[in-house]
């Protein structure tokens, strides 16, 4: 069976590039091949079912910025097609989209859904076969044309487009053909800790700022205490930009909280001075605007108890409680997938690519997006931004 176009891949990248290829040349014959029984799985589930589109972020250099891998390739793209772009994409195709509060992007009816049906609504116009249950055993260059072998069929491409996200098969297949392929490691992952001090405090959030003992990494941002340990956004964003770091460590090392955020000891000390001849219960008196749990139980950690009043703390007392309140230590004993986002630093080496076309430098008329590539972001729509600056590109490169 010939084509023009074959895409591996049934996900949000590999339908964006196949839909924008059959936009730009409503001529081409394409097919997507996806080995699973159903299509933009990933899609569904994303953003807890609303699926966040991508970030409102509309300065290519400052979108760059949320991407640990992938930064400075994405600059020239983002500079082509990005977030004002996608967004008119989906506005066109009758999909209005919201900006929230904290920039996230999602489809007005808060359901993923209107993104898929979007898809399959464009599949269906520009006449797009999709095959599922097609999984890809191999594909290589002969002549002038691909040929892909699927575990039941054999197909004939002019143009290939690999955007099958994580996968180690095509990863392998990629090394056989000579590409180097950067080994995957987890990178938005939550943090595992059986600490008492949060032992009873699942739910609370505490905009903290957060740092790992014996490295560089630092976040800040929401911090939320989970019944396994911490996650959030600042922890989200410490597993991404150490994702490698941290796999070095087993991820195991000692997390260290600031609950204000910014105030040092010192100023800690001086805001709190005032209470120092109070005979208020030291509990009773939230501060640095933390949560009456959070603060209560700091206050216990470092008091042993809660019963002190500000007017009987000693020396001792209080040095304890302001470093528990700008220095606490959380020894950090594994970690937890975030949800069922599951993302990976790692595929195949950006230094193979032409990120004018997301066309491989050395296989012709073979384009590579989306996860499969050494591209991974934080949390917040930027992953999918991502899969449609990179789906673009390489459709506007296979009709030229």
């Amino acid at each position: 069976m010939k084509y023009d176009v074959v895409v591996i891949g049934g996900g949000a990248s590999g339908f964006f590039t196949a839909i924008n290829c059959a936009v730009l040349n409503p001529d081409l014959r394409i097919l997507i091949l996806e080995q699973s029984s159903k299509v933009l799985q990933k899609v569904r589930i994303s953003g807890g079912g609303r699926c966040n589109v991508t970030h409102a972020e509309f300065i290519p250099n400052e979108l760059t910025k949320n991407y640990p891998r992938g930064q400075k390739e994405l600059k020239g793209p983002f500079h082509h097609f990005m977030t004002g772009d996608v967004m008119e994409w989906f506005e066109d195709r009758g999909v209005p989209l919201k900006i929230e509060e904290d920039g996230r992007v999602f489809p007005v009816s808060n359901t993923s859904e209107s993104i898929i049906d979007c898809f399959l609504s464009e599949i269906e116009k520009y006449k797009i076969e999709v095959k599922i249950r097609q999984a890809v055993k191999s594909f290589e260059f002969k002549g002038d044309h691909w040929q892909i072998d699927s575990k039941t069929d054999q197909f004939i491409a002019q143009k290939l487009v690999v955007a099958t996200g994580s996968q180690s098969q095509m990863w392998e297949h990629f090394k056989e053909l000579g590409l180097n392929v950067i080994a995957p490691v987890p990178s938005l992952f939550t943090f595992n800790c059986k600490s008492e001090t949060i032992k009873d405090l699942p739910g609370v959030v505490v905009n903290a700022s957060v740092s790992i003992r014996s490295t560089k990494l630092k976040s800040e941002g929401p911090v939320l205490i989970t019944h396994w340990g911490f996650s959030g956004p600042a922890i989200l964003k410490l597993s991404a930009w150490g994702a490698r770091d941290l796999e070095q460590l087993n991820y195991r090392f000692t997390l260290a909280i600031n609950w204000t955020k910014h105030f040092s000891q010192e100023e800690v000390l001086e805001t709190l001075q005032e209470y120092k001849t109070s005979k208020s219960l030291v509990t009773n008196t939230p501060s640095f605007q933390l949560p009456k749990r959070m603060w209560k139980r700091l206050v216990e950690v470092s008091l042993q108890g809660s019963t002190k009043r500000w007017c009987d703390l000693n020396k001792k007392d209080w040095n304890l409680l302001i470093k528990n309140i700008t220095q606490s230590e959380y020894e950090i004993e594994g970690k937890s997938t975030f949800k069922d986002e599951f993302v990976t630093a790692g595929g195949v080496d950006l230094k193979e690519m032409n990120f004018k076309t997301y066309e491989s430098k050395k296989l012709p008329n073979c384009y590579v997006v989306g996860e499969c590539l050494n591209i991974d972001a934080i949390t917040g729509g930027f992953n999918f931004q991502n899969a449609w600056t990179g789906g673009f590109l390489a459709a506007k490169a296979i009709t030229s």
